[in-house]
């Protein structure tokens, strides 16, 4: 089972995103802050990718997060989906520089094609339930 971190300063909404990737077979992580993510990342769990969003809890944003995990050997693989309504068009494109694997516009994406998506990056059998 493919595991995702998901970083998300809005408790409701981490929620349903982890709701929706439990039931299409994933074993997801939820929390609200870069400290708790690297709490997560640091405990050695095998994080397959990461869910983000540019606005979290705490002082850092996704950027700063981004910054710190690509700078980092063992985490610098991991692939990074950043979902956000709040970055500027100059922040997207510095997550596209630091090399994220997608940048979605929350608006603009339902969570099924964003875990659709997800699963055909991951290269997961096709689901059950969208």
């Amino acid at each position: 089972m493919k595991k995702i971190l998901i970083i998300e300063d809005e408790k409701p909404l981490y929620e349903v995103i982890k709701k929706m990737l439990d039931r299409n077979g994933f074993d997801a992580i939820a929390v609200r802050s870069m400290d708790m993510a690297m709490d997560v990342l640091r405990s050695g769990q095998k994080i397959d990718l990461i869910w983000l969003d540019h606005l979290i809890l705490g002082p850092q944003t996704g950027l700063d997060f981004v910054g710190a995990i690509k700078r980092d050997a063992v985490f610098s693989k991991i692939p990074v989906f950043v979902v956000s309504n709040s970055a500027s068009q100059d922040q997207e494109k510095k997550y596209i520089r630091l090399g994220v694997k997608r940048y979605y516009v929350k608006s603009n994406h339902t969570l099924a094609e964003i875990i659709a998506d997800i699963k055909s990056f991951l290269k997961v059998r096709p689901a059950t339930q969208l």
